[in-house]
């Protein structure tokens, strides 16, 4: 679960930071506003990016646990997705609203931000399961099959 939050966290800004990059924003805003969380709007740029750091990976971390036990074995990508748009709506509008850094952020940018992380834990899950589920080698190769 750690490994899924790690390379979700690390993956998922990539969209809004290319939006930013090719629209001429900040690509840097969305840390700004997560940094905000712990330190409020007021605090320096630069302060705003090293609070960035524990409220991005607490956060990265505890959705990637509510996710884990819950995405099924089946279909895992979509469910992830949609696990990213869930996360989406509750950070962004219903939480995100009292945050206001985290409120003048565009919301389509970040909802592929979420999409991104929903996915890339789905598949980092997935590939971790697969590994776990793989039956131990065996000599078949070298043994005659009984009737």
């Amino acid at each position: 679960m750690f490994a899924c939050a790690l390379i979700a966290g690390l993956l998922s800004g990539i969209p809004s930071t290319l939006w930013a990059l090719l629209s001429g924003g900040d690509p840097l805003e969305a840390s700004y506003a997560a940094g905000s969380i712990l330190l409020g709007p007021e605090a320096r740029d630069s302060g705003l990016l090293l609070a960035a750091l524990p409220v991005h990976g607490a956060l990265s971390l505890a959705w990637a646990a509510v996710l884990a036990p819950f995405l099924p074995r089946r279909h895992t990508a979509a469910w992830g997705l949609a696990a990213g748009a869930a996360i989406a709506v509750l950070d962004l509008l219903l939480i995100g609203r009292h945050f206001p850094l985290i409120a003048a952020l565009a919301f389509v940018p970040q909802l592929a931000d979420h999409l991104a992380f929903g996915l890339v834990v789905a598949l980092t899950l997935r590939k971790r399961r697969s590994k776990n589920n793989v039956p131990p080698a065996s000599d078949s190769m070298s043994s005659t099959s009984s009737p």
